[in-house]
C-alpha cells in the first residue's frame, strides 16, 4: 500500500513503520493517524510479520506532537470526538495488537508522540530523545491515553509532575523512570530494536499474543488479570506451538514454532 505520511517496510520477520513528515517533525494529523492504523493492521494480519517497529524519520523527532492547527477551533463536542476516535483508531488499537510493537524513539516524543510510544508494548530510545506531555501549556490535557498510560509506567507522582509542569525529560531520566527500556546512541537505535525483535522471534508468536492479552488485562477496569491469564494459559495447550515447544524441550533441540 502507498502512503503519503508514513513508510512501511518488511524484512526478515520485522515490519518497520516510519512516520515520514520531517518538515513537521513527524507531527500527527488526522491523515497520518489513519495511515498508521492501516499500516499496523496490515502488519498485524501478515503471518510473516513477527514484530513491528515504529520510529520517526530524520534525527530530530519520533513524533513532536499532534498537529494543533487541525483542532485549534474545535468545540467541546468536537474535542471529545477527536480524543475518542483517535484512541480507538490508533492508540488503543496498537496497545491491543497481537503482534509485539517496539517504539524506537529518536528525538522528540511529545504530546501525541509520547502517547503513541506509550501505547506500544515497550520502548527503546536514542540518547538525544526528549519526552513530555506539554498539553497543559496549551490549555488542554493529554487526550490520547496519556493521563492513563504515563502513571502506569512511571507512577502517579511523576506523571502528575510531568503533566502539570508540561516539561520534558531526557532519555536517561526516562530510563530511570522506567518509561523506556534501553538508551543508546542514535545510530544504534534501530539495530538495537532489531536485535530485541530477533530475540522475540525465537519464541512462540501464539504464546506472545496471549501474553500481551494477559498483561494488558491487569491495566483495564473491570478486568481480572489473573482470570485472563488462566484462560490464555489454558488456550496455549491447544496450539501447535505448545506441542512443538514442549517436544523440542524434551528432545533437547531448538524449537521451530509454526506460529499456530
Amino acid at each position: 500500500m502507498n502512503y503519503e505520511n508514513i513508510l512501511s517496510e518488511y524484512s526478515n520477520g520485522i515490519t518497520t513503520i516510519t512516520i515520514n513528515r520531517p518538515k513537521k517533525l513527524n507531527a500527527l494529523n488526522k491523515d497520518t493517524i489513519q495511515e498508521l492504523h492501516d499500516a499496523f493492521e496490515d502488519a498485524d494480519t501478515d503471518a510473516n510479520t513477527k514484530v513491528i517497529i515504529i520510529t520517526g524519520s530524520g534525527e530530530k523527532a519520533f513524533v513532536a506532537g499532534a498537529d494543533i492547527s487541525e483542532f485549534a477551533d474545535f468545540s467541546v463536542e468536537e474535542g471529545g470526538k477527536l480524543a475518542a476516535q483517535g484512541q480507538a483508531l490508533l492508540f488503543d488499537f496498537v496497545e491491543s495488537l497481537s503482534t509485539p510493537v517496539i517504539a524506537a524513539v529518536n528525538g522528540f516524543a511529545l504530546g501525541g508522540g509520547l502517547e503513541l510510544a506509550m501505547a506500544c508494548h515497550f520502548r527503546v530510545a536514542s540518547s538525544n530523545a526528549k519526552m513530555g506531555l506539554p498539553e497543559t501549556s496549551l490549555g488542554v490535557i493529554p487526550g490520547y491515553g496519556g493521563t492513563q498510560r504515563l502513571p502506569q509506567l512511571v507512577g502517579k507522582g511523576r506523571a502528575m509532575e510531568m503533566v502539570m509542569t508540561a516539561g520534558m525529560i531526557d532519555a536517561n531520566q526516562a530510563l530511570n523512570y522506567g518509561l523506556v527500556n534501553h538508551v543508546v546512541e542514535l545510530e544504534e537505535l534501530l539495530p538495537l530494536a532489531e536485535k530485541i525483535a530477533s530475540k522475540i522471534m525465537r519464541n512462540s508468536s501464539v504464546a506472545i499474543s496471549k501474553a500481551i492479552k494477559a498483561i494488558n488485562a491487569n491495566y483495564k477496569d473491570g478486568k481480572d488479570g489473573y482470570k485472563v491469564e488462566i484462560k490464555q494459559f489454558g488456550k496455549c495447550f491447544g496450539t501447535e506451538d505448545f506441542v512443538e515447544g514442549t517436544t523440542a524441550f524434551l528432545e533437547k533441540r531448538k524449537a521451530d514454532f509454526p506460529g499456530k
